[in-house]
């Protein structure tokens, strides 16, 4: 029987915080397939993330197939807006929530993985995205807003496969999460956010090429559907986008953040060891759509 087999590798998952995003659901797939598992959280949220794991509030959600519960070998903090320490302004290296954190940049955490694993690390996913200006429309939004969402939505991407490519074995497995809106205009997702999602596809082949050439790793990005997590719930019409893309996609039915966590292990393991620098659509086929087929003259 063909199966996604991770045994014995170990993966990062970056932009875990809570148990209903996509980082989660991907990290939930990865430990099913076998795969050793860690995260990596913002530091804001990082305290509530680990009271909230030692309470067992997210036992029900930590259950595998298997009945077994998912555990994490490692979390650690990351704020991926900033590649050193040295990055972040002195105010927020002294503030209550990043101060206790250590090296909380992206060259802290490769630092961190690696002496972790001792360059044992095969997986890498990228689930972070941030847009400060995000219900803004794109023309009333700041250059400060427009480069904040490039920076910590796309070149943390190039950032992290720079980082952590040498503390990997040779041919690992980046992924990272776009959304349609780099290809297509989605009226009040704005704020720079459609930008940096069309740099992360873009920046996805060019990093293919080098981190392949480089280190044999392959470098891919799901396009998700929309999905009602409580990052997405920021941009303030998720649920009409969900409900939308349910009517209007040839499978009429809602996402799943499960269904991503699958792509992103069978994109993570050998079964797809020819594919990289593609752009994968998890979205029940609506980015193949050109019209709305709820309207009555298409119904």
């Amino acid at each position: 029987m063909l199966s996604i087999d991770l045994q014995g590798k170990h993966a990062l998952v970056a932009g875990v915080a809570d148990d209903v995003g996509f980082g989660f659901a991907i990290a939930k797939a990865l430990a099913s397939a076998g795969a050793i598992v860690s995260v990596a959280t913002w530091p804001p949220a990082l305290g509530i993330f680990k009271t909230m794991l030692e309470r067992g509030k997210f036992d029900e959600s930590l259950a595998l197939p298997d009945g077994s519960k998912m555990t994490f070998a490692k979390i650690y903090p990351l704020d991926a807006e900033f590649d050193s320490l040295e990055d972040a302004p002195p105010e927020l290296r002294d503030n209550r929530r990043y101060r206790d954190a250590g090296d909380f940049s992206i060259a802290g955490l490769a630092a961190a993985v690696g002496a972790d694993f001792g360059g044992q690390l095969d997986i890498v996913v990228h689930s972070l995205a941030n847009g400060s200006e995000v219900k803004k429309p794109l023309m009333e939004t700041s250059r400060k807003g427009y480069l904040s969402a490039l920076s910590a939505s796309a070149y943390s991407m190039v950032s992290m496969v720079r980082h952590m490519s040498p503390v990997m074995r040779r041919g690992g497995s980046f992924v990272s999460l776009s959304y349609m809106a780099s290809q297509r205009v989605v009226p009040g997702y704005g704020g720079g956010m459609s930008s940096a999602k069309a740099a992360l596809e873009s920046d996805t082949r060019v990093l293919a090429y080098e981190a392949g050439r480089g280190w044999g790793h392959r470098v891919n990005v799901i396009s998700a559907g929309p999905y009602a997590s409580r990052a997405a719930s920021a941009i303030g019409f998720i649920q009409q986008m969900v409900d939308y893309a349910k009517r209007n996609s040839p499978l009429p039915e809602a996402l799943t953040a499960e269904e991503v966590g699958a792509t992103a292990a069978f994109l993570s393991s050998p079964l797809a060891s020819g594919i990289t620098g593609t752009t994968v659509y998890v979205d029940k086929g609506y980015h193949a759509m050109g019209v709305a087929v709820d309207q009555p003259t298409l119904g």
